[in-house]
């Protein structure tokens, strides 16, 4: 029988010695899928921190949907909404990753998948450790499948409009008097 305990004050699902590795690398690769995540969408679309801080988030919620795939397994009783949600960010990030490599400006799937990843892996972390946060512990359930769709949806409508704008903008033109000089 898995049994569960607490590890640094924090209810932990199971005290399996696999379930813990899981755990450990799935904290590590959620961390920085988080700070990966948001270096990506502040950094200016196309430079090189943004690709690399991409590919680095890509690789990130890769790890994050493998260990909580091994996690749910371990605990499907317990876990398996998480599981699910994970299925939702992995495949938004796939999508996205795979939008990106077909290199179209202003790429709508690209920034909606990423971005619905990033959505859904917080709300993966909310539902499950929010009611253990100080403070967060107040708000009601639906606050943490809700919250993160409320913020994420109108930063990503934003982005997408931005793209759009960006990619149907005319191309500048040459100062007059500069123009087919011969």
């Amino acid at each position: 029988m898995v049994t569960a305990s607490r590890i640094l004050g924090d209810q932990v699902g199971s005290t399996a010695p696999v379930f813990l590795a899981f755990l450990a690398v799935h904290v590590l690769a959620g961390l920085t899928a988080v700070v990966t995540g948001a270096v990506a969408a502040l950094a200016r679309k196309g430079s090189p921190r943004h690709i690399r801080a991409g590919r680095w988030y890509y690789r990130a919620i890769t790890v994050v949907f493998t260990t909580a795939t091994g996690m749910a397994a371990i605990r499907w009783r317990q876990d398996y909404y998480l599981f699910l949600i994970g299925v939702v960010a992995f495949t938004a990030a796939t999508i996205g990753y795979l939008h990106r490599r077909r290199n179209r400006p202003g790429d709508t799937g690209h920034i909606i998948g990423m971005g619905t990843s990033y959505v859904a892996m917080l709300t993966a972390f909310y539902v499950d450790n929010g009611p253990h946060l100080p403070l967060w512990d107040r708000l009601p359930t639906l606050t943490f499948w809700l919250l993160p769709t409320a913020v994420g949806a109108p930063v990503i409508a934003r982005a997408v409009l931005r793209a759009r704008r960006a990619h149907q903008a005319p191309p500048a033109t040459a100062p007059q008097g500069q123009a087919n000089q011969c």
